[in-house]
């Protein structure tokens, strides 16, 4: 019973134990409660865990892998990963928020006034304004750090790099935000050539560890995210970024929308569905063979074998349903299925938690 769940899966040169996957997530913990939850979901069972938000610059040192406490930190991580037989992925990312628009508010967000959604308008617009006035130079230099930053992550122990094509990348590729007029913008395919030659500078840094790329896609009819990429337009950007070096890819909303769409409680009114991304994975599956990894609002083994079996996806990330329960995958290879407990998409000690600046966790936690 649920054999697929189970099966490995080769991507790259990398196999992996079986098809669930930690999905990167952003937790707001203290560095030894956050090993403590990386720990318990590496003993879960998962065959592939995702550290989120991995920056290709120096800005934050404890974040950095550029900084002697950042890589420390990292190295530790898989260590942690490795010793329970998990598989560790990097997500290489930088920032595309104007932080100098963000400080005036800063008070009033720490006091609740306000929240990070309210300012999501202006965010945006300086997000925009950001990427279309980027020198060139400017961008070589990132380019040039992704490909540092791997070489960085590979030493510290990482079996897979992702490039998260949200953050930058997702905003490069977006007409929302990108209004340049060079090669860089205008286009699809020259707004896919920040992503791709991301992809590439870690392609050439690292020949050969196995690239992830997430893949935002956005969606029209109703609009739903704001950076990333139209279906439309995932014919030009797949093959490209298949070209540049990608090996799987990682398929979710895109960014800059409400973060209860992109991480939709039980009760959302579009994406309130198990798999609701997932119709996602079907349009950039026309485009590819490589592995498609799958997610959004994945808890049920019933449903997930289901998807893996009709070849849909060929892995399934989850982070709610995890940090609800680490066991969920050794529960249901040893038929322990009715003692799982069951992400409800409450959103309420996670999503919730992060946003009023509060302690992370879930309500299973309790």
């Amino acid at each position: 019973m649920y054999d697929f769940i189970k099966s490995p899966i080769q991507i790259g040169n990398l196999k992996l134990k079986n098809r669930i996957i930690f999905a990167p997530t952003t937790m707001g913990l203290k560095f030894e409660d956050y090993k403590k939850r990386i720990e318990g979901i590496a003993k879960g069972g998962v065959s592939l865990i995702i550290i989120g938000d991995v920056p290709v610059d120096d800005k934050i040192k404890s974040l950095s892998l550029f900084n002697d406490e950042g890589f420390e930190r990292y190295k530790q991580l898989c260590t942690i990963a490795h010793k329970e037989d998990c598989k560790i992925a990097a997500q290489l990312h930088v920032s595309d928020t104007d932080f100098s628009v963000i400080m005036p508010y800063m008070n009033d967000i720490k006091s609740g006034k306000i929240t990070r959604e309210d300012l999501r308008p202006i965010i945006n617009d300086a997000t925009s304004k950001l990427i279309t006035n980027m020198t060139i130079e400017e961008i070589n230099v990132i380019i040039e750090n992704f490909g540092k930053a791997a070489k960085l992550a590979v030493k510290a122990g990482f079996d897979m790099i992702q490039v998260h094509g949200d953050r930058m990348c997702g905003s490069f590729s977006s007409d929302v935000f990108n209004k340049r007029t060079d090669i860089y913008g205008q286009t699809p395919e020259n707004r896919a050539r920040f992503a791709v030659e991301c992809v590439k500078a870690v392609r050439n840094a690292v020949p050969d560890t196995p690239i992830d790329y997430k893949l935002p896609v956005r969606q029209e009819n109703p609009h739903y995210g704001n950076a990333g990429v139209i279906i439309d337009e995932l014919a030009v950007f797949v093959p490209m970024l298949e070209k540049a070096g990608v090996d799987s890819f990682h398929v979710a909303l895109a960014n800059h929308s409400k973060l209860q769409d992109t991480i939709p409680i039980k009760n959302h009114d579009y994406f309130g569905n198990e798999g609701c991304f997932l119709k996602y994975c079907d349009e950039v599956s026309k485009y590819t063979d490589k592995p498609i990894c799958g997610v959004g609002g994945l808890t049920t083994p019933e449903f997930i074998e289901k998807q893996l079996k009709s070849g849909r996806i060929q892995c399934a990330a989850m982070s709610r349903q995890l940090l609800a329960d680490a066991n969920w995958f050794n529960k249901v290879v040893s038929d322990d299925i009715d003692s799982i407990k069951h992400c409800i998409r409450c959103n309420k000690k996670c999503l919730y938690s992060l946003q009023q600046h509060k302690e992370f966790g879930c309500i299973f936690d309790d």
